[in-house]
């Protein structure tokens, strides 16, 4: 069991949605310190202002598309001796829409924030835990990074990038330094305005921004290496890995009408180029 009780506690794309929740579940759990980042300046002031009735809040304003801003916003961490004991990689964006729409600067940000941010934000921090031998890497992932679905082909190619590696570091620490945990999230659609507009079949339902953070939070204190919402999602390597692909299209596509929940998308307008679960 992993516990928040005195922790400090890192969270990118933490200024609203399922991030600025989670932030006040380990508040609550009695972590020390709790340091946000986000793009968005007014909302991350305002959630600043919020939780530090809660306890101890440190915000950084980070474009975590860019490397430049990720590493100064460590490095003014490291000055302020701030060592981050969990790290949740929350931020997250999409934009929604067929492949050949998608602009080479709507590619790149795509990568950059959902894929390659996790990535040098964890190089940041993760020499820390395996030097004091403790910590906890949380990379929020998406179903998407298990099954394709049409109008999201570059949001599914970095969450099922993200996935792959994700679980490649858990195996790597498990052998060189198994004190540090690493939990891969992969929900299915949360309601927090991200994906507006989308339609589910009843055997996955859209799921609370709370619900999804709560299950998050539990899993991190179980040292779950994976939190799957809803329970629908548990079956998706199963029925990949049994059924031929056109069954599985089939199944997924015109029973459960996945590859139709993107039909009715509208998102919310990116602040800043940014868009936070």
């Amino acid at each position: 069991m992993s516990s928040f009780t005195g922790k400090t506690i890192l969270i990118t794309g933490g200024a609203s949605g399922i991030g600025k929740i989670m932030g006040r579940m380990v508040l609550d759990r009695g972590a020390a310190h709790l340091v946000i980042w986000d793009l968005d300046k007014d909302a991350l002031d305002r959630t600043a202002e919020e939780l530090s009735s809660q306890g101890r809040v440190s915000s950084f304003k980070v474009d975590v598309s860019s490397l430049k801003d990720i590493q100064s916003a460590a490095a003014e961490m490291e000055k302020r001796h701030l060592q981050v004991d969990v790290l949740v990689n929350n931020a997250g964006v999409v934009v929604g829409t067929e492949f050949w729409n998608h602009s080479p600067e709507d590619i790149q940000w795509t990568m950059k924030v959902n894929t390659l941010a996790p990535m040098h934000i964890t190089q940041c921090f993760l020499p820390q835990m395996m030097e004091k031998k403790g910590g906890h890497i949380v990379n929020i992932s998406s179903a998407a990074g298990m099954v394709a679905n049409p109008r999201m082909s570059v949001y599914v190619a970095s969450k099922w990038a993200l996935l792959g590696w994700s679980e490649s570091l858990r195996i790597e620490l498990e052998k060189m330094h198994p004190e540090v945990k690493v939990t891969a999230v992969t929900p299915s659609y949360i309601s927090t305005g991200m994906f507006s507009g989308v339609k589910t079949h009843w055997i996955s339902p859209i799921v609370t921004p709370e619900k999804a953070a709560l299950k998050i939070i539990r899993g991190v204190e179980k040292n779950r290496m994976v939190v799957r919402m809803p329970w629908s999602v548990y079956l998706i390597p199963f029925m990949k890995g049994v059924l031929p692909l056109r069954w599985f299209d089939a199944i997924a596509g015109k029973w459960l009408k996945v590859y139709k929940s993107m039909d009715t998308f509208k998102g919310r307008k990116p602040q800043n180029n940014n868009t936070k679960k």
